[in-house]
């Protein structure tokens, strides 16, 4: 069974509490950022910067803990806690993360402008 992009719930609630307005400059600036964060992983990693990695790796796991996109931030919590240790398999989960942004990124837009 495939889980929804987004917990309606969480996004409808961090609407309610911040402003829709708000949100939707949230969503497009992360929209903006997201692809370009997930680019700098490949970077940070291929330059066996850990710390940096794990920094980029949390800031994607908060902003799905935020935007309600469990699978974003569980793919985000994985690199972030294994950190440069995952290097074999660190480029297919760097890819499945980016594949879940650029299908979460239409879903967010959508929610936003409700």
């Amino acid at each position: 069974m495939s889980h929804p992009l987004i917990d309606t719930f969480v996004f409808e609630a961090l609407q309610a509490n911040a402003g829709a307005d708000f949100v939707l400059q949230l969503v497009e600036a992360f929209a903006e950022e997201a692809p370009q964060l997930t680019q700098q992983l490949r970077a940070v990693a291929a330059a066996g910067q850990a710390s940096e990695f794990e920094t980029i790796a949390h800031s994607l796991k908060s902003n799905g803990v935020t935007f309600g996109a469990a699978r974003l931030s569980e793919l985000a919590a994985r690199l972030e806690w294994t950190g440069l240790a995952a290097a074999p398999e660190m480029a297919a989960a760097i890819d499945e993360l980016a594949a879940e942004i650029a299908a979460l990124l239409p879903a967010l837009r959508a929610a936003a402008k409700r």
